[in-house]
């Protein structure tokens, strides 16, 4: 089952592990990113970054086992690089995770996005990302860690014209 969905671009690292898992029952973490799932050393890095069962996964590889996740005893923290690969995730073959709620990690300043908090920049293409989650029913919370959240997506759209 699922028991936490989150977009992070550093994916795996100590405050998802350890800190998140504190919030959220975890007796594993899934992330789906092609790029990661397909590179050895980046699919190794992320592995060994918790001490909890860890998977990397393609896309495909996702939509070939999500059934399977969501049959499990165990609980899974669901986590995708991207608004845009968490669309991919959320909605291109749609399934009810059980759960309704995205928390929104880290997301690096970069050319082109918009500041929304320390560390939380996102760009137009993110945003558009955003709202289809929104529309499909998902309350999405900005929040690195749970006690300095910053804000739902519904504070921020309208920076991006929605």
């Amino acid at each position: 089952m699922i028991s936490f969905i989150r977009i992070d671009d550093r994916m795996i690292h100590g405050q998802t592990c350890t800190r998140w898992s504190l919030e959220y029952p975890c007796t594993g973490l899934i992330a789906v990113n092609d790029k990661a799932a397909t590179n050895p050393v980046l699919k190794a890095a992320y592995k060994n970054a918790c001490d909890k069962k860890t998977f990397v996964w393609t896309m495909e590889e996702w939509q070939a086992k999500k059934e399977k996740v969501l049959a499990s005893q165990d609980q899974y923290f669901l986590i995708a690089k991207s608004p845009v690969d968490m669309a991919k995730v959320l909605l291109d073959q749609p399934f009810d995770p059980g759960i309704k709620e995205v928390i929104v990690g880290p997301c690096n300043d970069r050319p082109g996005a918009v500041k929304l908090g320390n560390n939380q920049s996102i760009t137009q293409e993110e945003a558009e990302a955003f709202e289809k989650i929104m529309a499909a029913g998902y309350n999405i919370e900005f929040a690195l860690i749970k006690e300095a959240a910053i804000g739902n997506w519904k504070k921020f759209r309208g920076q991006f014209g929605f």
